[in-house]
């Protein structure tokens, strides 16, 4: 009967301990929930078997749960970028910090519309004529995850790229 005791009080607390969640993300991130933890491999749309374009994407609770870290590479490495995500208590925002393998960085805001995930960030010298990149980012009923992009060019939205992703525990992001 003694040992039966110690273990059951034990049981009890390990019960009652995974009812919390041991790693809470803030109040402000609690939407990304579903995301974090996560890896996907998305294939872009306009990949073709000659020249195919890969993203895997890696969604991390960081800094105590006051931040999302998303990490990405584009054909093991060809291409690669770090985001950390963040509330932002003087814009009363998300804010977002993108730095890539290619040695620039941006920054956005986001807001959750409903389900999707929209970041808008302003660009400066890009050669195209972009002034601001539109992010949407969704997780759809199946389980895929839709990212797609918007470019603000001589006054008029666009259509960027678009990626479905599934998860995929096993992929690897991959610097050089």
């Amino acid at each position: 009967m003694r040992a039966i005791i110690p273990f059951l009080f034990i049981a009890t607390y390990l019960i009652s301990q995974n009812t919390n969640d041991p790693f809470p993300l803030s109040e402000h991130l609690k939407p990304f929930s579903s995301y974090v933890g996560k890896t996907y491999k998305g294939k872009f749309t306009h990949s073709t078997q000659e020249k195919p374009a890969y993203d895997i994407s890696r969604w991390e609770r960081a800094l105590n749960g006051n931040a999302i870290r998303i990490l990405h590479s584009v054909n093991n490495g060809e291409y690669g970028g770090e985001s950390i995500i963040m509330w932002d208590s003087e814009r009363e925002s998300l804010a977002s910090w993108y730095f890539t393998t290619a040695g620039f960085y941006t920054m956005s805001t986001f807001e959750f519309d409903g389900e999707r995930l929209i970041g808008l960030e302003d660009v400066s010298g890009n050669q195209n004529g972009i002034t601001k990149v539109k992010t949407i980012i969704q997780l759809l009923p199946d389980g895929k995850l839709q990212n797609r992009s918007k470019y603000f060019m001589n006054n008029v939205w666009v259509d960027g790229h678009e990626i479905y992703y599934q998860e995929a525990p096993d992929a690897k992001v991959i610097f050089k």
